[in-house]
């Protein structure tokens, strides 16, 4: 669980090259100046939130740093600090660029933290259309764009094929798609030595994706429009008393935490290759871990399954902004399409793919947020044998049946009261209904104030 701050700073007016004013906590920037897209760029772009440079990141940074010629590039230290970042903006001094995570970029964009991109996307001929629905749509706030979508972030599911056999179990058993059948099994593989579970069966995820299993059933935890809280519906309310259930079968949440917890998840002795886990959904970047540390251990996999049997996935992951005030937009605009184009991604699906060869590991492909660049790099990946290959099948499959929960003013309050709610019934201190309920009342009053705030502010 991430743990992230209210949006609270006051962003004064200043003179942008996208934007008129930034309105502060009271609404969004308006954008009433023309791009330029044949400027010629200079000075200098800082850009925050992005850390972690890999051979993926380099290899489209040197492609967008020669289409900015003279302009120079400083990559600012660390995680991206969201009160660091309100700070520079209240004080007019903020970086050029920002990179977020697309679920924060409601909040910020409501506060006037961050830019429309109307300009930006016309005059650097941004194709909006190439972007995967559900990452846009998260970066949607009221009809405008604020973000440049960028990677994308799907759930599989992942299981171990030598417990599942030694149960009498298969995948379907663990997917989703038979919600009775998956807790069953959860009892069927766990293991048990004294207090402590030896092997967790199933593990179903929360806090983390109580949205994928609400949305698995039907439903969803707040409607299209972004406006109207639905923690306390009865699929979300079935939902976490079906996934907190699967704990409760196995020895309680605490218990489960403790030995996921010890797990040695990055590494050789990790919870599957140990026989110590036997299902559960995870992000697919997983499956290179597993494929780097563990080649040998008994995975199979599919995609997370809704209760009519049809894949499903929670799409995350980040995306490019203009911070209100930024002194050299043009060049964060520049860069954001750069580092997003079909061209940036194929290059680094081939300085990826170079160094698997050269380590002797398969290529199991890039989820970009660009669909067109999706569909190219499948075409590049190489895990040809058991069961990568099938693992990469389930990762490409997911990522095509994905959804979002909606950009709105109020995302951090509302992620707040969700996994508070979640985690008091984990830690047995409430039961879903009365949990759920009181969660709704927190973020349905924060989104109703996040709305009249930003409606009162246009």
């Amino acid at each position: 669980m991430r743990g992230r701050m209210g949006v609270t700073a006051v962003v004064g007016c200043a003179a942008l090259m996208l934007s008129g004013c930034a309105v502060g906590t009271g609404g969004q920037a308006e954008t009433d100046a023309e791009y330029d897209s044949g400027a010629e760029l200079s000075g200098e772009l800082s850009v925050m939130g992005f850390s972690g440079v890999d051979e993926v990141a380099t290899t489209r940074m040197e492609m967008a740093e020669a289409e900015l010629g003279d302009v120079q590039v400083e990559l600012i230290e660390g995680d991206l600090d969201i009160q660091q970042f309100l700070s520079a903006v209240a004080t007019g001094e903020p970086p050029t660029l920002l990179y977020a995570d697309r679920d924060q970029i409601g909040s910020l964009a409501a506060r006037g933290a961050i830019l429309p991109l109307e300009d930006c996307i016309d005059g650097e001929g941004i194709e909006t259309g190439d972007f995967i629905e559900s990452a846009l749509d998260q970066v949607t706030l009221d009809g405008a764009i604020y973000g440049i979508p960028e990677f994308n972030s799907v759930q599989l599911t992942m299981a171990n094929q030598q417990l599942l056999d030694a149960a009498g179990l298969t995948i379907e058993s663990v997917n989703g798609s038979d919600r009775a059948a998956m807790s069953d099994a959860a009892g069927k593989l766990a293991q048990r030595q004294g207090d402590n579970v030896a092997v967790i069966g199933v593990d179903s995820k929360l806090p983390e994706f109580l949205a994928l299993w609400t949305a698995a059933a039907g439903g969803s935890l707040i409607s299209e429009d972004g406006r109207t809280a639905q923690l306390d519906s009865a699929e979300a309310v079935e939902a976490l008393e079906w996934a907190a259930g699967i704990y409760e079968a196995q020895g309680g949440f605490p218990a489960i935490k403790a030995t996921r917890d010890a797990a040695d998840f990055f590494g050789g002795g990790n919870q599957f290759a140990t026989n110590t886990l036997g299902a559960m959904p995870m992000e697919q970047w997983y499956l290179n871990v597993l494929n780097e540390v563990s080649p040998d251990a008994p995975m199979t996999f599919d995609t997370v399954r809704t209760t009519e049997g049809q894949p499903i996935a929670y799409a995350t992951g980040s995306a490019w902004a203009i911070p209100a005030g930024s002194d050299n937009a043009e060049a964060g605009c520049r860069w954001a399409r750069a580092m997003t184009s079909v061209d940036a991604w194929r290059s680094a699906a081939e300085a990826r793919l170079a160094l698997r060869e050269e380590e002797g590991l398969p290529f199991t492909g890039i989820l970009t947020g660009n669909s067109v660049a999706d569909e190219e790099i499948q075409g590049m990946t190489t895990a040809e044998e058991e069961p990568w290959a099938s693992g990469v099948a389930a990762m490409y499959e997911a990522n095509e049946n994905t959804f979002s929960l909606p950009a709105n003013p109020a995302d951090a309050e509302f992620e707040d009261a969700m996994f508070e709610a979640v985690n008091s019934v984990l830690n047995g201190e409430a039961e879903p209904a009365d949990a759920l309920a009181q969660a709704q009342e927190t973020a349905q009053s924060a989104l109703d104030d996040g709305w009249a705030e930003l409606e009162g502010g246009e």
